[in-house]
């Protein structure tokens, strides 16, 4: 909760016009959580939200883990999605969790990624730089293994490429290899706290661009591809649905403007042409 008001109060400050309206709301099986959704002159839409959500694990979600019997569960974590209003600032999402059982089974899981508009290499190499420092800081091979977790997961499968340009992505993190559950914590937490950094620097270079109609369109066509990811592929979005949660706070990734055109490809040599080959796994942008 208290990394939902920090990042909060910093974008806040980042739009310089808008605020968060905050929902309070109850899972029936238990729990709940505090949706905030924003809407300001910068970041046309996004949420920051916090849940923490408890009861009898769902059947679907036992048949998905290959647990038997009625386990208990306790999952809580902070989720963000933001889409600007200029196509020069990109999408981004982050997801912090943790889960566990009354098994005595528990994980921690999530993950930073970045999905441009228009992809411009120097600010890819800042995220992916930035992503680095944060793994590195705790093992280093966190940073290409989770990396490369992130160019697999966040891969639209039926378009044959990736949702942006990655990030980390990382699940099931319990006290194997090593580790603690308090040095998996001490992780979790630098993720969180390295959101705004990374994210408030990519607003203020763009925020302000010049843009054409043709780059709004394109925008548009760019957010079609995140709500096809979401809907189709994202298992964060599933587990929500699955878990009875709140449709509302679950499907405010969901850009307030996209568009779907047949077979739109763009011009040679252009700079959306550009950014659709550079949507593909492996990419080395450190």
């Amino acid at each position: 909760m208290s990394l939902q008001d920090d990042i909060c109060r910093q974008l806040e400050e980042a739009d310089g016009q808008g605020k968060f309206q905050e929902d309070l709301w109850e899972r029936p099986g238990g729990g709940g959580g505090r949706t905030r959704i924003f809407q300001g002159q910068h970041i046309e839409k996004g949420g920051v939200n916090f849940s923490a959500v408890h009861g009898d694990l769902p059947e679907k979600i036992a048949n998905a883990l290959q647990i038997e019997g009625k386990p208990q569960f306790f999952a809580t974590g902070v989720s963000i999605v933001l889409h600007p209003h200029n196509p020069h600032v990109p999408i981004i999402h982050m997801n912090v969790r943790y889960f566990e059982m009354s098994t005595g089974t528990w994980w921690f899981g999530g993950g930073i990624d970045l999905t441009p508009h228009y992809i411009v290499e120097e600010d890819a190499q800042f995220f992916h730089q930035k992503l680095k420092a944060v793994c590195d800081k705790h093992h280093t091979a966190y940073y290409p293994k989770f990396k490369k977790w992130a160019d697999d997961y966040f891969f639209i499968k039926h378009r044959n490429e990736t949702r942006g340009i990655g990030g980390i992505f990382y699940d099931r993190l319990s006290n194997n290899d090593g580790f603690t559950k308090a040095q998996r914590f001490e992780f979790m937490q630098d993720v969180g706290n390295a959101f705004c950094e990374i994210y408030i620097p990519l607003l203020q270079k763009s925020k302000d661009k010049t843009i054409t109609d043709q780059q709004k369109e394109w925008q548009y066509l760019r957010r079609g591809r995140y709500v096809e990811f979401n809907l189709v592929w994202d298992k964060g979005t599933k587990f929500g649905l699955d878990t009875n949660g709140r449709t509302e706070s679950i499907l405010m990734s969901m850009p307030p403007h996209a568009n779907w055109q047949y077979q739109y490809i763009p011009a040679e040599g252009s700079a959306e042409a550009r950014t659709l080959e550079l949507l593909k796994k492996g990419i080395d942008w450190v």
